[in-house]
């Protein structure tokens, strides 16, 4: 088979962020304009792309106006220059500052006087925790800065990180659509979460909450997180409870996933099968330890090296979800993200198996705080590593996997693609 297998692997990553843009999915899931005002708020790394593409495809002489939030340098070019009806707001990721807590205020007061008559869109994508900020009574920006950075290094996974959240939060964990009556409220999600819980993505603005104040101070305790005197009283008196499914006020609120992980994993795999290669799905929904994932599907690929199973060759295999760092205490100056840590473990695992490649990245183009997407690993990863004096286990150890593919100029770099569907993985066997 001639194939190029790095711009192969690109081509698939490609095809899936491609399938999650709003400009592609949002049309279908427009409703009418109302007999009122529709008042568009929202926040995720998605939420400009989604606020241009309603901006759009709303009727010119409908009213529209509203507010939404999205990470520094995720407004599209196009809207950042000639911005439509629905203002854009940058804010900080994934540790919250003052722009993401001025942004949840001002929406806030967006919510304030609506009518039966009214229709409240709300946009929700990834990275709408971090920002839309707006701590719960007694607690600061501060605070929650520093909950935010303890939550992100303690390898806890998306579902218990934002449990704490909601619980610390104002606004989310579906306080925002409380805040929204008696308006009729639509949620337009895009998914960055394993399972697809609307209830977890952006830990829910618009969502009725079923986690409780004890299963956060159960996570906080699991992962050794102090937080001030005033949320830990709130936390074990239950003042700072959720509002729950059957809650009067989300009667008549509608839910809408507008795009997944497993619809991008699907539009990569029929990309492959256009240039005649198979493609396996693995799931959508894997989490756990990042270079523990990475050293799983290193062992299926060479499975299928030596004996055929679970797939035959050529194949590609694709998998998602969301996957963890755990920074070891008194780790220093180690950058990498997830994606970068599952690709060095995957490495060190292949032993530079021949045949075999493969390539890791988030689908909003920013592993972690990088500005890198994610990478790619070939047979000779690690035999050009050597070269140049590089050792992967000491990278790995490091949570430092930048500086590994780095020098090898094996970094995937996509710039921010303003859409999010979590991770990305695809391995090549030929």
């Amino acid at each position: 088979m001639s194939l190029d297998p790095r711009a192969f692997l690109r081509s698939l990553f490609d095809a899936a962020i491609a399938a999650a843009q709003p400009s592609r999915v949002m049309a279908a899931h427009l409703p009418p304009p109302p007999k009122g005002r529709t008042v568009v708020i929202g926040a995720g790394k998605a939420g400009g792309a989604m606020a241009e593409a309603v901006a759009a495809l709303w009727p010119q002489g409908a009213p529209l106006s509203g507010l939404v939030v999205t990470r520094y340098h995720h407004v599209p070019p196009a809207y950042k220059h000639h911005p439509g009806r629905i203002e854009v707001v940058e804010a900080a990721h994934p540790v919250p500052d003052e722009a993401g807590a001025q942004a949840a205020r001002r929406i806030v007061e967006l919510t304030r006087g609506l009518t039966a008559d009214d229709l409240v869109l709300c946009l929700i994508s990834g990275g709408g925790s971090a920002l839309l900020s707006m701590p719960a009574e007694g607690l600061t920006l501060a605070d929650k800065q520093r909950i935010n950075k303890a939550l992100l290094h303690s390898g806890a996974n998306i579902t218990e990180m934002n449990c704490v959240r909601k619980h610390l939060s104002a606004i989310k964990g579906g306080r925002l659509a409380a805040m929204c009556a008696p308006a009729r409220v639509l949620t337009l999600l895009i998914s960055d979460v394993p399972g697809d819980d609307p209830s977890v993505i952006a830990s829910g603005p618009t969502v009725p909450d079923a986690s409780t104040c004890a299963d956060a101070l159960a996570i906080l305790k699991r992962y050794r997180i102090d937080i001030p005197t005033v949320a830990l009283d709130g936390l074990q008196r239950g003042t700072l409870e959720t509002p729950k499914p059957g809650d009067p006020r989300f009667n008549g609120h509608e839910l809408r996933l507008i795009a997944t992980p497993q619809a991008s994993l699907q539009a990569a795999a029929d990309a492959a099968h256009t240039v005649g290669v198979h493609a396996h799905i693995l799931s959508d929904e894997i989490e756990g330890e990042s270079r523990e994932v990475g050293k799983v599907h290193a062992a299926m690929a060479r499975a299928v090296v030596r004996r055929n199973q679970p797939f035959a060759k050529p194949c590609v295999i694709l998998s998602g979800g969301e996957t963890t760092v755990t920074v070891k205490p008194g780790t220093t100056g180690g950058r990498g993200g997830r994606a970068t840590e599952f690709l060095l473990g995957c490495a060190i695992a292949l032993q530079a198996e021949p045949g075999v490649w493969a390539l890791a990245g988030d689908t909003d183009g920013i592993d972690g705080v990088e500005s890198n997407a994610g990478a790619i690993v070939t047979p000779t990863t690690l035999a050009r590593a050597a070269a140049l004096g590089l050792k992967a286990q000491e990278r790995l150890d490091a949570n430092d996997a930048w500086h590994f593919f780095e020098p090898l100029g094996d970094l995937v770099v996509t710039g921010p693609t303003f859409t999010n569907v979590n991770d990305f993985r695809a391995l090549l066997v030929l």
